[in-house]
């Protein structure tokens, strides 16, 4: 393999990256051909460590290196589970540090144009949960779009026979955006005004 085909190759990886494209992926590449070979080295092992050792944390889906992710190894939580699509939308709602209960990430929403229902979503131990930590409330926090509304009143169907309080994120999260992009203060400001479904 040549020259030109290896950064050919390079560019052609980082341009896999969500939101990288063909521009960016040069620089990433061109930068990573400035560095040391030891630099690149370690980047490489951080990759590959990461991707090891990193796995779904037992009680509640979040991205831990143990068995129980720290949220949910943290005593004297308050009985709230608040119910995310992904593990990135726990690092974006861990920002207003207001909320001292726990998370629940349910990797994906219903969306049936994808063939996806709720028997393929982390919903199943999201009910475990409730019974064996005497859960009192859920706040669904889904993403703001049609998929995350069915998801999240699919949710507050399931769960109000059980006697668990329900609520939505207050709006103010514009429709159709992500959590992850959303500042603390207004995620701040969501989480305050929650309302009951």
């Amino acid at each position: 393999m040549n020259q030109i085909d290896a950064m050919d190759r390079l560019i052609n990886e980082f341009s896999r990256l969500p939101g990288v494209g063909n521009k960016t992926a040069q620089r990433y590449a061109y930068f990573l051909l400035t560095q040391s070979e030891q630099e690149v080295k370690d980047f490489a092992s951080a990759m590959v460590d990461a991707k090891e050792q990193i796995h779904y944390c037992k009680i509640c889906g979040n991205f831990t290196d143990k068995d129980i992710c720290s949220t949910c190894a943290k005593p004297n939580k308050q009985p709230i589970i608040c119910v995310v699509k992904e593990p990135k939308d726990v690092s974006a709602l861990e920002k207003v540090r207001d909320f001292g209960g726990s998370y629940h990430v349910l990797h994906g929403v219903i969306n049936p144009l994808e063939n996806k229902g709720p028997n393929d979503i982390n919903i199943r131990s999201l009910l475990n949960r409730i019974n064996n930590e005497q859960i009192k409330e859920v706040i669904v926090a889904t993403n703001p779009d049609v998929e995350g509304e069915a998801t999240a009143l699919y949710i507050a169907n399931l769960l109000k026979p059980l006697g668990v309080k329900v609520s939505r994120l207050a709006q103010g999260i514009a429709m159709g955006s992500e959590l992850e992009y959303t500042d603390a203060l207004t995620l701040s400001k969501a989480l305050s005004s929650r309302t009951e479904m």
